[in-house]
């Protein structure tokens, strides 16, 4: 296909998305992206040219990884029906996924998103709780539900109520506090002090905190080490509880351990799963403490008609498959180690870089335009974003200024394509 033919049809199919998708949605890239298949951590556009994925967390052991395929396509040949009928799979996969958890999280609810577990997060905690107050972050994104928006600070576009409270995410590079302060922990918490002041102003009683333990929009950020234990006890003592939003962060990306709250050495009452579990597929849970679920089964009903399907199921058992047989969090923890190191020879050559951060296959890329005042290089951000989509890398932005590179490849990303990643990167700082 020639470029002009090829430029014609992706701009007949642009205009045809639009008109028929609506305004609301968005797309990457200036120029944008016509994909038609993926294999791996591959992906490749009308013309078969390969763009190597670093941003894409949903395919999370690769795109179109055989196995989960074929396990998709079994069980969607043999049958596909809900949970009012029992069917071993949706058991199966329910014990073998809570062997990655604590003992005290012992029950595990399916939904087919993350916005839908997150929700059903927030209900189980209000009504435990009592109440309706609900701390978040200055800049989280938790879904697209209607309770959800008014939990996902990004959307600046929201109204909400004063039973929605934030704090500030503990940014030790950029934040109000920083690096080298001996009381950040404390310092960090007492911003969670000053929303639970704000819910008892407005005669609101809280009903949980509610945090990414990554803090991905917010910067993907690293809690100083008191940070969580401080904060979830002085929530707990308020009657609330600690919702660990596990969307991005889990099934061991971050490399030295299964989720991120584990870190902290803190046990969360409800942890939340998406995108990851079905490597694409919709499948998402709720991981909580039995005690509390019992309090909310009192007063309600859950049923989700595709929440929890054999197929979903069996692909999520798939997925923890590929996991073990091919190490994948050790893989993690290896090639994301050997990714910062890369990145930190980049920064010491690149003044446009101010911090790196996070740890295996979640990296965060801080750029700044003076590395003593920490002015948010936010449109070198996005250049670069573009830059490196034309020489075949694929990546995105976080951050309350999207100025932070966000790199969080699929779990199969080896040391080459670290190294192709440096090399493009290093490229597009030098054009920037």
């Amino acid at each position: 296909m020639s470029g002009d033919t090829r430029t014609s049809t992706s701009e007949r199919l642009l205009d045809r998305r639009k008109r028929l998708l609506g305004p609301a949605y968005r797309l990457f890239f200036d120029q944008p992206l016509h994909l038609v298949r993926g294999d791996g951590v591959w992906l490749y556009d009308e013309d078969d040219r390969p763009y190597l994925d670093v941003y894409n967390n949903v395919a999370h052991v690769g795109h179109c990884h055989p196995h989960v395929v074929d396990a998709l396509r079994k069980q969607a040949e043999t049958l596909n029906t809900h949970t009012r009928y029992l069917h071993e799979t949706a058991v199966e996969y329910a014990a073998r996924l809570m062997e990655e958890f604590p003992d005290e999280l012992d029950v595990c609810m399916y939904c087919c998103t993350g916005s839908e577990a997150n929700e059903l997060a927030v209900r189980i905690a209000r009504a435990y709780a009592g109440g309706e107050g609900v701390i978040v972050t200055e800049h989280a994104y938790h879904g697209n539900t209607g309770t959800l928006s008014q939990l996902s600070t990004t959307h600046t576009y929201v109204q909400r109520g004063p039973e929605v409270q934030t704090c500030t995410a503990p940014n030790s590079f950029g934040g109000p506090y920083r690096s080298g302060d001996a009381h950040l922990g404390r310092k960090y918490t007492a911003f969670v002090e000053d929303a639970l002041r704000e819910l008892r102003t407005h005669g609101i009683q809280p009903a949980a905190i509610f945090l990414d333990t990554f803090f991905s929009t917010d910067g993907i950020l690293t809690a100083p080490p008191d940070y969580f234990h401080r904060v979830v006890e002085l929530v707990r003592n308020s009657g609330g509880l600690f919702i660990a939003d596990e969307v991005q962060s889990g099934f061991g990306r971050t490399g030295d351990h299964m989720w991120g709250f584990q870190r902290y050495d803190i046990v969360p009452d409800i942890v939340t799963l998406g995108k990851p579990m079905g490597n694409g597929h919709p499948l998402a849970a709720v991981i909580v403490k039995r005690h509390i679920v019992e309090r909310f089964a009192e007063h309600a009903r859950y049923f989700n008609t595709f929440g929890g399907n054999p197929v979903s199921c069996a692909v999520g058992m798939a997925v923890l498959d590929v996991m073990e047989r091919e190490n994948l969090q050790q893989n993690a923890f290896v090639v994301g180690g050997y990714l910062k190191e890369e990145l930190g020879k980049l920064q010491s050559k690149h003044e446009l870089i101010g911090d790196i951060r996070g740890h295996g296959l979640f990296i965060g890329v801080e750029l700044v335009l003076n590395r003593e005042t920490l002015e948010p290089a936010s449109g070198e951000a996005a250049a670069i974003v573009n830059d490196l989509r034309n020489r075949g890398v694929l990546i995105g932005t976080t951050g309350p200024d999207e100025n932070v590179l966000k790199l969080r490849p699929p779990m199969v990303f080896n040391r080459e394509n670290a190294r192709q990643l440096v090399d493009a990167l290093d490229a597009a700082l030098m054009e920037v």
